[in-house]
C-alpha cells in the first residue's frame, strides 16, 4: 500500500487542549499538501479554517473528550459546528449511559446526532478502553440500528487507544453499511497500514506529516 493511498484514508488530527492557531496552520497546509482525507480539529477553529482553507474538508469532535455532557448540549455543538463548516462530526457516546445498562438512551443520542447531520457523515466513538468484550458487541449493534456512518475506537484521551482485536470484533459485529475508524496512538505507515488491511476506512492520526 503506497503512502498516497494510506494518507487518503487519514484525518489528520490536532486536538490538543493548547492548540494555537499556528499549530492549525500547519495541520492545514500538510493536509493540504498531502491530500488526508481530513483534519480533525477542535471547533472553535472551524470557521477559521473554512475561511481560510475553503477546500479542506473538516471533521471536528463534539462531546469531546468525556462524552458525559447532555444530548442537548451535544446537539448544539453538533448544530454550530456543521453552519461553521464542518463537514464531518466525531460524537462521543455516553459512556456512563453504557455503565448503567441504559443502550437506549445511547441510541437516542446517536440517533438524535444523525438526524442533525443528514447527510453529512456521523462517527461514533465508543471509547474502547473503558468497555468489555460485551459492551463493544453491544455497541456495534446499537451504532447499525441508529445508521451512524462510522463506529470509531477512541478519543485518543482515554486510558489507551485503538487495538487490532478491536477492530476485528467491530468488523464482526457492525452492518455492512457502517465504517470503522482507528484512532489513538497510530503514528507509524505500518500501523496504518495494518489498520487499513483489517477494513478500516479511515484512521485518525497527527503523525500523517511524518510517514
Amino acid at each position: 500500500m503506497d503512502r498516497k493511498e494510506i494518507l487518503s484514508h487519514v484525518d489528520h488530527t490536532q486536538l490538543k487542549a493548547y492548540a494555537t492557531w499556528e499549530d492549525i496552520k500547519k495541520l492545514c497546509e500538510e493536509a493540504m499538501k498531502l491530500h488526508t482525507a481530513s483534519v480533525c480539529v477542535p471547533p472553535c477553529y472551524i470557521k477559521r479554517i473554512k475561511e481560510e482553507y475553503p477546500d479542506l474538508n473538516i471533521c471536528t469532535v463534539v462531546g469531546f473528550p468525556l462524552g458525559y455532557s447532555v444530548t442537548e448540549a451535544k446537539a448544539a455543538e453538533t448544530k454550530k459546528a456543521l453552519e461553521d463548516g464542518a463537514g464531518e462530526i466525531d460524537m462521543v457516546i455516553n459512556i456512563t449511559d453504557v455503565k448503567n445498562g441504559d443502550y437506549d438512551a445511547v441510541e437516542r443520542e446517536i440517533r438524535t446526532l444523525k438526524e442533525i447531520t443528514g447527510e453529512k457523515i456521523l462517527k461514533v466513538i465508543v471509547e474502547t478502553c473503558y468497555l468489555t468484550e460485551e459492551e463493544k458487541i453491544r455497541l456495534c449493534e446499537i451504532v447499525t440500528r441508529a445508521k451512524a456512518d462510522y463506529i470509531k475506537t477512541s478519543t485518543g484521551f482515554g486510558t489507551a487507544g485503538a487495538s487490532l482485536e478491536d477492530i476485528r470484533l467491530f468488523w464482526e459485529h457492525i452492518g455492512p453499511e457502517v465504517k470503522m475508524k482507528a484512532a489513538g496512538g497510530i503514528r507509524t505507515k505500518e500501523d496504518m497500514e495494518a489498520y487499513l488491511q483489517e477494513g478500516c476506512e479511515r484512521i485518525g492520526s497527527s503523525a500523517a506529516g511524518k510517514i
